[in-house]
């Protein structure tokens, strides 16, 4: 019987979760490592040093969790992708996984920051690890699934486009919100001090998080527009098989210098703005928000360009003007202009990939996918999806190694002297090159082959 297609009301029901996840994916990218690692501006604000501050080979305690946690969940990816491709249930293969990773989820993202031993204590870089652990094993349950529903409720080129265009707008939202941690922070500062005020912030973010995680899950019905029909290969076959496509094998490699240069830009813009520009960390949101919008406005070009001209040129384009972006930001402070007004140049440059890039790997994926599927008549939707993260996890491992580590060159350079801050403007200049590295290898691509594929499966 053939499946319903999925109207632009549940497409925007389905992208209220990424709205979730979002938030808190957001939460630890840009926060984690700011509450662990503190500035000297933060512990003048009265920030804790909760974890020892000192290197081994080179790499902070910090940096080593965060990246063997994305080694962890970019393992656990295709184990969680091959359970779901093969599950047998009455909701779907999808659904039932959202149900139940949504709560705890939520819950670990709030015991990342709970910190139970006194300051320096190796106690808490246990307590960490174990969060860290369970906080990546969550978010594969959730998002793993979730990805893999993208190509089956977007089952023609123009939803396909839509729902990316969708979970893309959700997704800025989300990490909009957790950038407005320090804001909202700061409402409880004074009577719960610096650490207990980001932890407050944390918990009520996670909430609202885990509510929206629960929206799809509960409101779509995976039966009506999806193929449930379990796959019969395991785990490791078909994750064999999934590399084994070309074109995904050029994606991926685009993918993951894009992630590991995208990851560094993330997890230092609110060290950019505090110590390179000077700003507070309140002004993070703002300067996100500028670029957010400006990001949004350029959403219904890049959903008609995509439709006119192909995703490829699209997304080389945006992969260049990334990294043009990334070098502007590592010249932060030493050009003679305005802070704020240097921060919102940031902003608007990044905005235009950020619209992009938003919107269209995540649609090639889905062609790759879907010619996949004509080809070999097994539906392994989220093995694919599963595939992509994986990569790309591995690339923001490397990315939280390099940024914590290189972070910590001219760190004891007093501020206002020559020096200051070189750790993190080295950051992105390396941001810059991984994305110019990145749209290079995305040149390969084939995607008229892809795309003809579909269309003569959809004539069939």
């Amino acid at each position: 019987m053939p499946k319903k297609i999925a109207t632009n009301k549940v497409l925007w029901i389905f992208a209220i979760g990424q709205l979730g996840w979002s938030i808190l994916s957001g939460i630890i990218s840009n926060w984690l490592v700011f509450f662990f690692q503190p500035s000297q501006a933060e512990l003048k604000l009265g920030q804790l040093e909760y974890i020892p501050q000192g290197t081994f080979l080179g790499l902070t305690a910090i940096g080593l969790i965060t990246a063997f946690g994305r080694i962890f969940d970019a393992v656990t990816d295709p184990f969680i992708a091959g359970k779901s491709d093969s599950l047998k249930h009455k909701w779907g293969r999808r659904i039932p996984f959202m149900r139940f990773a949504a709560v705890p989820f939520g819950a670990v993202t709030v015991m990342l920051f709970v910190s139970p031993f006194e300051a320096g204590s190796k106690g808490n870089v246990a307590v960490l690890f174990v969060f860290a652990m369970l906080f990546y094993l969550c978010m594969t349950c959730y998002c793993t699934p979730y990805n893999a529903l993208i190509p089956e409720l977007g089952s023609t080129q123009d939803t396909r486009i839509n729902l990316s265009t969708f979970i893309s707008v959700t997704y800025f939202f989300g990490t909009a919100v957790a950038y407005l941690v320090p804001n909202i922070a700061n409402i409880f500062m004074e009577k719960a001090g610096y650490a207990n005020s980001y932890r407050i912030t944390i918990a009520i973010l996670a909430a609202v998080a885990v509510i929206a995680m629960l929206v799809p899950a509960f409101l779509i019905d995976e039966n009506e527009y999806a193929d449930t029909t379990p796959s019969k290969s395991d785990t490791f076959s078909s994750l064999t098989a999934t590399f084994k496509n070309k074109e995904f094998r050029t994606f991926v490699l685009s993918d993951i210098l894009y992630w590991i240069g995208l990851t560094l830009f993330q997890t230092g813009l609110s060290f950019y703005i505090t110590v390179l520009l000077g700003l507070g960390s309140n002004m993070t949101f703002p300067l996100f928000a500028i670029m957010t919008v400006m990001s949004l406005a350029c959403y219904p070009f890049v959903n008609i360009l995509s439709k006119k001209m192909g995703k490829k040129k699209l997304t080389t384009f945006a992969f260049i003007f990334f990294a043009g972006a990334f070098l502007v930001t590592s010249a932060a402070g030493i050009l003679p202009i305005p802070a704020m007004a240097y921060g919102v140049i940031i902003a608007v440059l990044a905005a235009v990939p950020m619209a992009i890039l938003g919107i269209l790997p995540q649609a090639v994926v889905a062609d790759i996918s879907e010619a996949d599927k004509l080809d070999t008549g097994e539906s392994r939707q989220g093995m694919f999806y599963a595939a992509r993260t994986f990569a790309f996890k591995l690339g923001q491992s490397i990315a939280m190694l390099l940024f914590t580590s290189i972070a910590l060159i001219g760190k004891e350079i007093p501020e206002g002297n020559a020096g200051y801050g070189l750790g993190y403007r080295i950051t992105a200049l390396a941001a810059a090159v991984l994305c110019l590295l990145g749209g290079i290898v995305f040149l390969r691509y084939d995607e008229k082959k892809i795309i003809s594929k579909i269309e003569e499966g959809q004539k069939k």
